[in-house]
């Protein structure tokens, strides 16, 4: 019997041309890359994790970076028909997502990236303002970035774009400015996340400097409350933290990882979460791409660990990624991964805490966090999390 459980492939694509000074994630620069070995490994990579889980239709595909955008068109398409046509493939309603960068896009991109197989489209716009993008270390202009939300529009149903708010010296009327001529484009999911100043990063250097000051807090809760507000105006509803949508225009993707279903990461610095021998397994593959692609070459796969998780671990991944979302943790989630309900797991004296000062509900439903709630989710998890 084929089972049918969520199955969903995250593909890290790490190359970028330059790196924006507030990114983490893990991105490089490269004057030559060799396409085809990479082409090769990525395909090898894959099915090297296609094995443990045959029988399981690939419900969703993510393409994340760096820039994926800068990948071929040769190899995408190349990668896909290989998804495929090995063991159950693809499912006929998969969602399959690029993240794309405004910058560089030759003029027939989007026409010839819906020929690929790809079905949605993100994009990093991450402001509306030139000023602000050349202080994110962005290379693309605003009027760059609403051609191609105007260009994607008319070669895709489904797409999203990016921005950042709390950037330094940004005023709640400036966001609100910039908010509304976003929403002005018709945009069916935005993505709208706070600037964080992350250690590792240019960002961070210049902040230890006291060259970067982010807006105070009170500013950031107004903006925070106003994407609400103004999105909700649109018909835009907030169905996880950072992303609102249409009806029907949430990232099954995202939502496959916030409901902690099984993954496979490929690609340099990709991460998985899948069921090796009915155990679910933690996998990280090398992050520097020379390494990873020596690797696979080498061994089949780049994946440098391999960590069993217990179930206090899933437990506590559940949580950090579940109540994120508006619907919270369904009950039945809850119980598979703690093997416990969870007014049996949790501290009666903690739940009650929590839910007095109306900021969780735990009902027939599961779990979640309410609307203060996600304004002090890091507050709530640190309760329940012991």
């Amino acid at each position: 019997m084929t089972s049918q459980a969520p199955l969903a492939l995250y593909v890290h694509w790490p190359f970028c041309l330059r790196k924006c000074p507030y990114c983490d994630y893990n991105s490089h620069v490269r004057e030559h890359v060799a396409q085809e070995e990479w082409k090769n490994a990525l395909i090898r990579e894959f099915q090297y994790y296609r094995n443990f889980n045959h029988n399981q239709p690939i419900t969703s595909i993510f393409f994340g970076g760096g820039t994926p955008s800068l990948m071929p068109m040769a190899t995408l398409a190349a990668f896909l028909d290989t998804v495929a046509t090995t063991g159950a493939g693809i499912a006929a309603t998969a969602e399959i997502t690029l993240e794309a960068n405004p910058s560089f896009l030759p003029e027939h991109f989007f026409r010839d990236l819906r020929t690929t197989g790809v079905n949605r489209v993100s994009i990093g716009v991450q402001a509306l303002n030139d000023k602000d993008l050349q202080f994110l270390g962005r290379d693309h202009s605003a009027a760059q970035a609403l051609k191609a939300i105007e260009t994607v529009a008319h070669h895709f149903d489904r797409y999203s774009f990016d921005l950042i708010f709390g950037r330094p010296l940004q005023t709640l009327e400036q966001w609100d400015a910039e908010l509304t001529h976003a929403l002005a484009t018709g945009v069916q999911h935005l993505s709208l996340y706070q600037l964080s100043i992350e250690e590792g990063t240019a960002f961070y250097t210049k902040a230890q400097r006291g060259e970067i000051i982010l807006p105070p807090e009170d500013t950031l809760a107004e903006m925070y409350l106003l994407n609400k507000q103004r999105c909700a105006a649109e018909g835009l509803e907030q169905y996880e933290i950072s992303s609102y949508a249409k009806q029907g225009e949430e990232c099954r993707h995202n939502l496959h990882y916030w409901h902690y279903h099984d993954y496979m990461g490929v690609g340099a610095g990709a991460h998985g979460r899948v069921s090796l021998d009915g155990i679910k397994t933690a996998t990280a593959q090398a992050r520097l791409p020379e390494t990873w692609l020596n690797l696979v070459q080498t061994q089949g796969h780049g994946t440098v660990t391999f960590t069993a998780l217990d179930r206090q671990t899933q437990l506590e991944e559940l949580l950090i990624l579940g109540l994120r979302v508006r619907t919270g943790i369904a009950k039945e989630t809850f119980e598979r991964v703690a093997g416990k309900l969870i007014s049996d797991y949790f501290p009666a004296a903690t739940l009650d805490d929590l839910i007095q000062k109306d900021l969780l509900v735990v009902d027939e439903a599961g779990i979640r966090a309410t609307e203060a709630g996600l304004l002090v989710l890091n507050y709530i998890e640190q309760c329940l999390i012991f």
